[in-house]
């Protein structure tokens, strides 16, 4: 090969590359995004979530404003009932850490393709707006998430949404997905509600009045702890039994209603109160009433008023009395043992002290809760006792049955004796 062919195949090499470069620089500039943030940048270039003092949530019909009053989240729209901080701090940091997956240039204007129209009143078309805001009011970020990502099993190998289309306001140059998909962020209220309540232990009695009145309606006693629940003495049936050693361990509330609701949606003539004693001292006093539905939710038709809700309940709760400060010993205790004891029953006094703190805190306030939390309350003193046996299971006493006659047998009854003459 001369020397004329060596320099051809080179220029035609150089040709070639540059041709290549020019390919893919033009492929890279007709794909890449003039977005401000590009994928694996935050989508908040700086976001100080430990200066955020306000969280406003906005969604279709529904709003949500968070308020931090002297280091504890609070909610507005529930008179400033307590909020869950560990899920506000968890989300707070979670925007902070927000990470794009893909820029999106596009005005303003093409927000409603990415289901964030802040004009529509249809959660799924409005899509939700958070706007964070320090202790002076001033607006720290705004953004809006839209719709979610629909994506095929090689990004989420367990299908479902992958991620969703976020709006930064400050940011004009587009529109962004993330990978997050948010699906535990609401802009209800009770969605962010702090749901940690009263938990009754070690109940000793239970007595409830009848509906709308203030007479016993039925009591149950136990001698101990460990004991079971009797109605005068009688035994329950097996499975009220077991409901009432439970009771009110695990309660939980569904929302938390304003004073100025209340009595435009509680039928104060179906009143039951139930007072609930332990034998650490303490008294639980429930008071609870059939709840109507939210006005807000129901049509507004002045001649059809608004009928109850059969599943949910107002109750409020009074929590009184103090823990005992001395253990009752046990005859012929032994030192050791009285040390064991004295030291748990001091640990549980400290425990029981703190708790007390807490729930008494919770008079005042008027909750909603759904009709299987105390539904064991709302049974007769009838349905507390074991139910009689079906007239088909009653076993007639030998003493009962009919005597044997002494009349024969008919001779049409008896039995043809075989004819042995016959061959």
């Amino acid at each position: 090969m001369n020397k004329r062919q060596i320099i051809t195949l080179w220029t035609i090499a150089l040709a070639l590359g540059l041709a290549v470069a020019a390919v893919k620089f033009t492929q890279k500039k007709s794909t890449d995004s003039a977005t401000q943030r590009t994928p694996g940048q935050t989508l908040l270039e700086s976001f100080p979530a430990a200066d955020v003092s306000r969280i406003e949530v906005r969604g279709g019909t529904e709003s949500t404003t968070l308020e931090k009053n002297n280091g504890v989240w609070t909610i507005a729209e529930r008179a400033g009932y307590p909020s869950n901080t560990r899920k506000i701090n968890e989300f707070l940091r979670t925007v902070s850490e927000l990470k794009v997956a893909q820029g999106i240039e596009a005005g303003p204007s093409f927000a409603p393709r990415f289901g964030i129209d802040e004009t529509a009143t249809d959660a799924s078309k409005r899509g939700t707006t958070l706007a964070f805001k320090d202790s002076s009011g001033k607006e720290i970020a705004r953004i809006s998430l839209g719709k979610t990502l629909e994506t095929g099993a090689s990004a989420n190998p367990m299908g479902g949404p992958s991620g969703r289309f976020v709006r930064n306001h400050a940011d004009e140059s587009g529109f962004y997905t993330v990978s997050e998909t948010f699906s535990n962020l609401s802009a209800d209220p009770k969605q962010w509600l702090d749901h940690t309540f009263v938990t009754a232990e070690k109940i000793q009695s239970i007595r409830v009045t009848a509906p709308g009145k203030t007479d016993v309606a039925w009591k149950l006693t136990r001698s101990d702890e460990n004991a079971e629940f009797t109605l005068d003495g009688k035994p329950l049936d097996p499975v009220v039994a077991s409901s009432m050693k439970t009771f009110f361990a695990f309660p939980r509330f569904d929302d938390v209603i304003p004073a100025d609701q209340v009595n435009d949606r509680i039928l104060t003539d179906q009143k039951r109160t139930a007072v609930l004693e332990t034998f650490e001292g303490i008294t639980y006093t429930l008071d609870f009433s059939p709840a109507r539905p939210n006005p807000a939710s129901a049509a507004d038709d002045p001649e059809n008023p608004i009928p109850p809700a059969e599943d949910n309940y107002f109750l409020t709760v009074v929590v009184s009395g103090e823990p005992l400060k001395e253990r009752t010993k046990e005859a012929g205790e032994k030192e050791e043992d009285a040390k064991t004891k004295d030291a748990a029953f001091a640990e549980r006094l400290k425990t029981l002290s703190e708790k007390l703190q807490k729930e008494k805190a919770f008079a005042g306030q008027t909750f909603e809760i759904s009709k299987f939390t105390i539904d064991p309350l709302l049974k007769t003193a009838a349905e507390l006792l074991p139910k009689p046996p079906a007239s088909s299971d009653l076993q007639v006493p030998p003493s009962l049955a009919p005597a044997p006659t002494d009349h024969p047998t008919p001779s049409s009854a008896l039995p043809t004796p075989a004819d042995d003459t016959q061959e």
